[in-house]
């Protein structure tokens, strides 16, 4: 790691955020289920690091942890990595959930003023920008494509992500989650 790090369009998540107007729209065997929910995200200024001594990365470690309103029960928790490549100018996220899905999606962002734009996705079977699922999930629940947009104005923040599954016997079913959070440390 080095003294100076170039977080790039990354520097706008540092911090601890919170958001209480999220919505789950999940599948369901009979239909679907719509879930309002409020979270923390906490993202850290994790350093740099290279691989193969030629690409250096910028990384910020990120912890969510989203509870459903109506019982304040967690019922998703994730950690992953956003990075940066300042040389192309690409950002990546990495995730895992505790179901047995990993993913690595990848993209670009975009500053226009004081705001900044992060867009990645990924889709089940690409060699580069890939999910990978349990035995279990391929066949009950498969990841088939992952795209996350975040946007982040000051302290203030919203996303979308849409992960496209095949389950309960229904093929494209479109989980999203959207949420818009304050930053609060």
């Amino acid at each position: 790691m080095t003294d100076e790090v170039d977080y790039g369009p990354l520097a706008a998540l540092i911090g601890v955020w919170q958001g209480d107007s999220g919505m789950d729209i999940a599948p369901e065997p009979d239909g679907i289920e719509e879930s309002p929910y409020f979270e923390t995200i906490t993202f850290e200024a994790g350093g740099d690091l290279q691989n193969a001594e030629t690409q250096r990365l910028a990384i910020v470690p990120y912890t969510q942890v989203v509870s459903r309103k109506s019982n304040g029960e967690v019922f998703h928790h994730q950690f992953g990595y956003w990075l940066y490549d300042a040389a192309d100018g690409s950002i990546m996220q990495t995730l895992t959930i505790p179901r047995g899905v990993c993913l690595l999606a990848g993209g670009k962002a975009t500053v226009t003023g004081s705001t900044t734009v992060l867009e990645v996705s990924a889709k089940a079977g690409d060699t580069t920008y890939g999910v990978v699922q349990s035995p279990f999930m391929e066949k009950f629940a498969k990841t088939v494509s992952f795209s996350h947009r975040l946007e982040v104005t000051g302290d203030e923040m919203s996303y979308s992500e849409s992960t496209i599954l095949d389950i309960y016997g229904k093929s494209a079913f479109d989980h999203g989650d959207s949420n818009k959070l304050k930053r609060v440390g």
